[in-house]
């Protein structure tokens, strides 16, 4: 069962005092707990330094350290050092099954409703990751599940069993992706989750994209079929999805087949495991738009 808001911001807060005393007893250093972030569907807590400085500590379970430092941080490493608004990660430990990061806290807040100007800095920002892994050939690619399931996401059987429309839609993804890679290549950044609600804005600028925990290699462009996605989660400014869905119109198919079927099986997926009932049907009836 998923738990209630109220249950799961109860959960994150022990778990984030119990990983910031693991971390005083590794590191002798005290950071103090102020509360759960707000959104996302992982744990992370605003920490605050002796010094006064704040930071974000974020934990992954199940996930070890030296894969996020050969994937996601690896990446942001890159991203940074081309001037791009990505939190360097002060901390980086193994605890037990789960990695546990303490990163920058970046100034501005999360997007909520995204404008035709904030849809211009997104494109911009999808278009400076362009490119920059070429000389970063160990980063790994970013694998599709078309055919198999992802690491607690992109679950195939769920769709199997819920409804007669979610059996098609898996159908119609196992067959497109029979006939694909398995793997997006490329040599681009992929943020992996690059929605509205991960920008943080301030003044009129993106000071900071954050959640960067799926960061790998392979077709930016995947990243403006995420960003359609994210649109549909709730209302917009008029004509922003439009207007993305026409750039989406000018995709190479072979990119924008596979980007859907993913975003597709991994937002149905998650509808149905984690939402309401009645707003399952919402998530089937954009990924049918384009399988």
């Amino acid at each position: 069962m998923t738990p209630s808001p109220q249950n799961w911001t109860r959960v994150r807060r022990l778990d984030a005092d119990r990983l910031s005393e693991e971390l005083y007893a590794r590191t002798g250093l005290r950071l103090t707990v102020e509360g759960p972030c707000p959104g996302g569907e992982v744990g992370a807590a605003y920490v605050r330094w002796p010094d006064g400085r704040r930071s974000v500590l974020k934990w992954r379970p199940d996930t070890r350290i030296e894969e996020l430092r050969a994937g996601p941080l690896a990446v942001c490493d890159v991203l940074r050092a081309h001037g791009y608004p990505c939190p360097s990660t002060e901390l980086a430990l193994q605890v037990g099954h789960a990695s546990v990061l303490v990163q920058e806290l970046l100034p501005g807040t999360p997007v909520d409703r995204l404008d035709h100007e904030g849809l211009d800095r997104a494109l911009a920002l999808n278009e400076a990751q362009a490119g920059l892994l070429a000389p970063r050939a160990g980063i790994p690619p970013m694998p599709l599940y078309l055919l198999d399931d992802g690491p607690g996401y992109c679950l195939h059987e769920p769709l199997r069993r819920h409804s007669r429309r979610s059996r098609d839609l898996e159908r119609r993804i196992t067959a497109l992706g029979a006939d694909r890679p398995r793997l997006l290549t490329g040599r681009d950044v992929v943020h992996h989750d690059f929605h509205h609600g991960n920008l943080l804005w301030t003044g009129g600028f993106v000071t900071g994209v954050v959640d960067w925990d799926g960061a790998c290699r392979g077709d930016r462009r995947f990243d403006l079929v995420t960003l359609r996605f994210g649109l549909h989660a709730s209302e917009q400014a008029p004509g922003v999805a439009d207007r993305l869905d026409d750039i989406l119109d000018g995709l190479p198919e072979d990119v924008l087949r596979v980007s859907w079927a993913h975003m597709s099986l991994r937002m149905v997926d998650w509808a149905i495991r984690h939402f309401a009932p009645d707003e399952v049907g919402h998530w089937i009836d954009l990924a049918e738009r384009r399988l």
